[in-house]
């Protein structure tokens, strides 16, 4: 048996997780008070820019940010609330929302057409700079009590 591909994921993952657009996205975080997950490279979001009022959350550590047991649990996804994943393109955030759905996340959902059809659709969109500027004064507790384990 050969490895699957990951397009095979992604197909896969689209047909058990909510897969909505843009509109809908800003939508749902507008008037239902649901989170938008940016799970993209730091990088890509110093070059191209951010959802206004969205959480980054790099890929990486989605998992060990969303599991309530481990070390670097943040507060923001043991709310009560729908978390919309939202990726460049719709790859990664369709296999993200579909891994958190793996782990008992009730409400999530991920913007089929990732940032660049957020953007192409006429989205807000904000630089790094004031982004990263505003996630600093965002109210979150502090998680530096937690000793991480190896």
């Amino acid at each position: 048996m050969g490895v699957k591909s990951v397009n095979e994921m992604v197909a896969e993952a689209k047909t058990r997780i909510d897969n909505i657009s843009p509109a809908e996205a800003h939508r749902r975080a507008t008037e239902e008070g649901a989170l938008i997950v940016d799970i993209r490279d730091v990088r890509e979001l110093q070059r191209d820019g951010a959802i206004p009022g969205s959480m980054h959350t790099p890929r990486g550590m989605l998992e060990f940010w969303v599991s309530p047991d481990s070390p670097y649990t943040k507060q923001e996804f043991l709310e009560d609330r729908e978390f919309i994943l939202c990726c460049a393109g719709g790859a990664r955030s369709a296999l993200s929302a579909d891994t958190m759905q793996d782990m008992g996340v009730q409400r999530v959902s991920h913007v089929e057409t990732g940032f660049g059809g957020w953007r192409a659709d006429g989205m807000p969109v904000t630089d790094y700079d004031t982004f990263r500027s505003r996630a600093e004064h965002r109210t979150q507790p502090s998680l530096l009590s937690k000793q991480p384990h190896d």
